[in-house]
């Protein structure tokens, strides 16, 4: 959850309403975050700190021998049917749970190192078998971890062994379209649209514009959720990404003061408990509890430290807000893009800005300058709302003093040595945390993955894209919004502790250009609400509540001035039952337009009959899952039938059921089938996600992989170029679709 918990809502809600109105009026008027704060900070009181406490319970994060045990024993059961990816998983949750230099903790690493050893991961195998020795591993078990180190390093060996190429086709390189020697943007300010960025040259689509570092991000706590679906995975991310550089991994190393916090390696375990989390750990129950933005605030301001904090409160001044009409700007808001609507952008007022952008530091990824001269939009948060984040951060706060130590950078004191009275320090870390977690309700940015569902034996898996943190991005946040943009971001996660020391761990964007774009023309993105997929007056309302702005780009202009929204979003994809005409909403029904016809259908109806087939492709892929294919086939035929008859070929769901009945086919090596099925798939993608798409370019990757697995060379070749091209708009040049069609591509031309 990004904000806090329903329970605790409802809590502040209640602490809210008794204030009284005359109370009430007098905070709406407080226009600055440290006014707020000190409201909330009088007003916070033990009864409060208790409530939270017991809702934190419910969020536990100590170590638990039992729940070791348990966790181990399911990774042994993973380990016995081979399934060694889920075993590793379950051994690092077990690792987590246990002790520092324990018998159990050790066994954890032994059982680990070998599921690390089947999946062919020898250099972390060993890794392991040295952490089982360190931990005390149990003397009369040992030979069984000398064997297996000694089988690693022998498969390292082999694999060192210099391989003649076994073909004169060799996979080419993949180079982005940049020489290196490109120019950045340039950062422009205008009272109408904030601060914003301009191409500083002429950009072809597919070129890189900026790349800009991550200040700081939070891991999403929890099962990690496919952003299609919606459903949880088996795993959550915590358990497969290091939640101080994201790097992703099966060998994680649990922290050594709680079961949550796991890292890649001991060098951003350090690395983390020295910037923020020696504070963190003792409070982490409370942290999950009050949600991610309340964490990610927090962790903002301990990454910056105490001179920061108190260098960017000089230079800015503290003018935290503007008149509304400020907000309504030509394109977009200001200050930072999004995926799938989290994120935004909220600039300073003219003074402020003019000030801030004399810093040349603003703008770049370290620079915390950047990230403290974005806009809170105090007096745009509903009161109640506002309310709610200052009490939370006075709750957290509060909770913070019982943690006694103090993170080196806030330390005042750590010239002299002494540990002293930090409550002032805790005052402005409070206050400026609020301030983040402001402006981290329309800046923050949901950094997303390509991830592999386990799903079991099957020959032919699927994958979605998950959100495994929450960033906010100093350069990231100057851009404009525009529901038809022209660019596009992807992620290049953390380097891990594998990485040389002068390298930054972290979360890096890369944003190119989507379409050709001219020297001065300014580079916008989507914050979510795009025109290909969402109504214009849906996405008016949407980017007007959560990012304040009404938005003027022009794309909406033309069709607010053509009184019609999409028409293909305006139908959504309906189908008249009788003259098979695209249907029309109304009120509460939705018609057919044709005169001689006059079809109806209550939209109560239609819906249900909707989520019927909703329900039908579930049933489908659970029962693909559990490798009954047969019965996969027959319920997808027969809600193939019924979705004809109500939902045009275009339509997201006829694409859904036809991907997963392509899936079948392929599972069953009926790669012909497969392939034609998923070209309807392809034509559904188009329609809803645009020419241009991500989403068609990825769709377009797997029919390519069916068109080779069924060595149709001819099919395969025709479709690999636009597929390609489309990829390279949205993706790094070294994503794993953009690899493998390169390999394929070069081993049909090599069968020529």
């Amino acid at each position: 959850m990004d904000l806090p918990g329903p329970e605790w809502t409802q809590h502040v809600e209640q602490r809210w309403t008794r204030l009284g109105s005359a109370s009430r009026e007098g905070f709406s008027l407080l226009t600055d975050t440290d006014g707020v704060f000190r409201f909330a900070q009088s007003g916070v009181q033990q009864e409060d700190l208790e409530v939270l406490s017991r809702i934190s319970e419910r969020f536990p994060v100590k170590k638990s021998p039992e729940c070791a045990a348990r966790f181990r024993e399911q990774g042994n059961l993973s380990f016995k049917i081979k399934d060694y990816k889920s075993a590793a998983l379950y051994y690092s949750k077990a690792a987590c749970h246990a002790g520092k230099s324990t018998e159990q903790l050790s066994l954890c690493y032994a059982n680990r190192s070998a599921a690390l050893f089947h999946l062919g991961l020898y250099s972390k195998c060993l890794e392991d078998v040295q952490r089982a020795l360190d931990e005390g591993y149990p003397s009369h078990l040992r030979h069984k971890l000398m064997d297996r180190r000694a089988q690693c390093v022998n498969r390292l060996k082999e694999q060192d062994q210099p391989k003649t190429p076994s073909s004169k086709h060799q996979t080419p390189q993949t180079a982005d379209k940049n020489d290196g020697n490109t120019r950045p943007p340039t950062v422009h300010f205008t009272p109408e649209k904030g601060r914003h960025l301009l191409a500083a040259e002429d950009k072809s689509a597919g070129e890189v514009v900026l790349e800009d570092e991550a200040f700081s991000f939070v891991l999403i706590p929890g099962d990690g959720r496919d952003t299609k679906t919606n459903k949880a995975c088996i795993f959550g991310t915590e358990g497969r990404y290091c939640h101080h550089c994201l790097c992703l991994t099966l060998s994680t190393v649990p922290c050594v003061g709680c079961s949550y916090a796991q890292y890649c390696g001991q060098r951003c375990a350090s690395e983390a408990w020295r910037q923020y989390h020696c504070l963190e750990c003792p409070v982490g129950s409370e942290l999950l509890a009050l949600g991610v933005l309340a964490h990610l605030a927090l962790r903002v301001a301990l990454k910056a430290g105490l001179k920061e904090v108190q260098r960017a409160r000089h230079s800015c001044s503290n003018t935290d807000d503007v008149p509304t009409s400020a907000c309504v700007r030509s394109d977009t808001s200001n200050d930072k893009p999004g995926s799938g609507g989290e994120s935004s952008h909220s600039d300073l007022n003219v003074e402020e800005s003019s000030r801030c952008s004399d810093h040349s530091d603003c703008y770049h990824g370290r620079s915390y300058l950047g990230i403290y001269s974005l806009l809170p939009h105090v007096m745009n948060h509903p009161p109640s709302l506002r309310f709610l984040l200052a009490f939370t951060m006075v709750a957290l706060s509060r909770k913070l003093e019982e943690v006694g130590s103090l993170p080196e950078a806030w330390s005042r004191h750590e010239q002299e040595g002494e540990i002293g009275d930090w409550r002032e320090e805790q005052s402005m870390l409070g206050a400026t945390a609020l301030r983040h977690m402001m402006q981290l309700r329309c800046n923050a940015q949901a950094v997303t993955a390509v991830r592999v569902k386990e799903d079991g034996g099957l020959a032919v898996q699927s994958s979605g894209e998950v959100r495994i943190a929450t960033a906010v991005f100093p350069v990231l946040s100057l851009l404009n919004h525009s529901c038809c943009p022209n660019t596009s971001i992807s992620f290049r996660l953390g380097l891990g502790s594998d990485a040389p020391v002068s390298s930054a761990p972290g979360v890096a964007v890369t944003i190119r250009t989507c379409k050709d774009v001219a020297a001065g023309q300014e580079l916008l993105h989507c914050y979510g609400p795009h025109c290909s997929r969402m109504d214009v007056r849906e996405r008016q309302r949407l980017l007007l509540e959560q990012y304040f702005f009404h938005c003027h780009c022009e794309v909406c202009k033309k069709e607010l001035a053509a009184g019609t929204g999409n028409l293909a979003t305006a139908s959504h994809g309906l189908k008249c039952e009788r003259c098979r005409s695209s249907l029309q909403a109304r009120a509460d029904v939705h018609v057919c337009p044709q005169s001689s016809c006059n079809y109806r259908i209550s939209n109560t109806e239609l819906q249900g009959r909707i989520q019927t087939l909703q329900q039908r492709l579930g049933r489908a892929v659970e029962l693909m899952e559990n490798d009954r294919l047969d019965g996969a086939l027959r319920v997808l035929q027969e809600a193939a039938t019924q979705a004809d008859s109500i939902l045009m070929k275009t339509h997201p769901l006829q694409g859904e059921l036809a991907d997963a009945t392509a899936r079948v086919f392929a599972t069953l090596g009926d790669w012909t089938q497969a392939a034609s099925h998923l070209k309807r798939s392809v034509a559904a993608v188009r329609c809803q996600f645009g020419e241009d798409s991500v989403e068609l370019g990825q769709q377009l990757f797997k029919l390519t992989q069916l068109y080779f697995n069924g060595r149709d060379r001819q099919s395969a070749l025709s479709v690999i170029p636009t597929a390609q091209r489309l990829l390279s708009l949205h993706c790094d040049p070294h994503c794993e679709e953009l690899q493998e069609l390169q390999q394929m591509e070069a081993c049909l031309h090599g069968a020529e």
